[in-house]
């Protein structure tokens, strides 16, 4: 598994989740993480739980991310003073992925934004669960104008080849979503918000809903034989083989957008136009380069090579860090992330590393690990 910042869980100091009960019914290892109570593991083991996703379909638990509704006439471009995606042209029912940035460019969240339906301005946003609160105040502080108000509901993640069949079979048309799009169904008499979404690589959805009613979801959904639940564990395992960042670790507030690869987020008009905190930095970073890259890692090793281990020059410079590290149950081998200096960050570039007081190669690999399986609307097929 990668380095998560889990511990022993303390679970009178820590929130709980609204599924806690089932988790541990299901033999759940419990972890503390980000202020929660979360599941790191079931029966089955992080390898198996990772193995399962890429095959079949996982179900996850990550109502602990932060959730809210943020609206108003021009909430969108407001929305933009804070992070640099274009939001104006989002349409509705469709999201996008975006940061918010401080006044240097650097990251302080990477969220998701979509516009909800209706004649009424509207955007649900969803941000990392370490970070909501910074976030939230953040957000009402500069945006005061507007109506904010975070959500009560459970947010679970259904991820893996398997996921659109098991879905459709429960929701109608939920299959036929597509990639980074959004609806609401009806469970329970209740509002399920759907999105075509994850973390994961892998082709699925993510389920927000009222909490008196996640158990029920998840025990339906559970009930189908592709389905297997899986933890925090098997979660970061699946990012890191995807290539994708986690707040806190290949992205904090002294990276930008750029440096860190999310440059494909920044649409033209907001390059051009800037409007956002720190454009200056990253206009630069736009045009010149950025002097640093979060690049793919693969060290020569059979152990992983963790968070904080210095990467060096052949002449031995010190020229970058790991960020991210773990063992890749889908590649069967170490893997890991982290930034380096652009001049030492080309594809097949050999680095070098210090593990456990002996050098060992390291090198600079193509993100992501295992490839993307995003799911791609058939031409002629409604996008909505």
């Amino acid at each position: 598994m990668t380095q998560l910042d889990v511990a022993t869980a303390a679970p009178h100091a820590l929130a709980k989740l609204p599924l806690d009960a089932l988790h541990r019914r299901l033999g759940a290892r419990m972890a503390s993480f980000a202020g929660y109570d979360m599941p790191l593991q079931y029966e089955a083991g992080i390898v198996a739980e990772t193995l399962h996703t890429r095959r079949c379909a996982s179900l996850f638990d990550v109502s602990h991310m932060g959730q809210a509704i943020l609206a108003g006439a021009g909430v969108a471009r407001a929305l933009e003073s804070l992070a640099p995606a274009d939001l104006i042209s989002l349409p509705r029912e469709r999201t996008r992925y975006t940061q918010l940035l401080n006044e240097n460019g650097g990251i302080l969240d990477d969220l998701l934004v979509t516009r909800l339906p209706g004649v009424e301005e509207r955007l649900l946003l969803v941000v990392n669960a370490a970070r909501k609160q910074t976030d939230f105040a953040l957000i009402r502080e500069t945006l005061r104008p507007f109506d904010f108000n975070p959500l009560d509901r459970a947010l679970l993640a259904l991820q893996g080849p398997r996921a659109a069949a098991v879905l459709g079979a429960l929701l109608p048309g939920a299959e036929d979503l597509a990639f980074m799009s959004w609806r609401a169904f009806d469970f329970g008499g209740a509002p399920l918000f759907v999105s075509r979404s994850g973390y994961t690589g892998e082709d699925g959805f993510e389920l927000s809903l009222r909490a008196e009613h996640a158990e029920d979801l998840a025990r339906l959904l559970l009930s189908h034989e592709d389905v297997a639940p899986a933890g925090l564990g098997a979660r970061d395992a699946l990012r890191l083989e995807a290539g994708l960042p986690l707040y806190g670790h290949d992205l904090d507030e002294t990276i930008d957008p750029v440096e860190a690869g999310l440059g494909w987020s920044i649409g033209k008009r907001r390059r051009l136009e800037g409007g956002f905190p720190g454009f200056e930095r990253i206009r630069l970073a736009f045009e010149q380069g950025p002097s640093r890259m979060r690049v793919g890692l693969l060290p020569q090793t059979k152990a992983p090579l963790r968070e904080g281990a210095q990467l060096y020059a052949p002449d031995n410079e010190t020229v970058g860090h790991v960020t991210s590290g773990g063992f890749s149950p889908t590649l069967q081998r170490p893997i890991a992330m982290g930034y380096v200096a652009s001049n030492h960050a080309n594809v097949g570039a050999t680095l070098s590393a210090t593990l456990r007081d002996k050098p060992i190669e390291v090198d600079v690999a193509a993100l992501p690990f295992v490839t993307h399986r995003y799911f791609k609307t058939p031409v002629g097929k409604d996008a909505r």
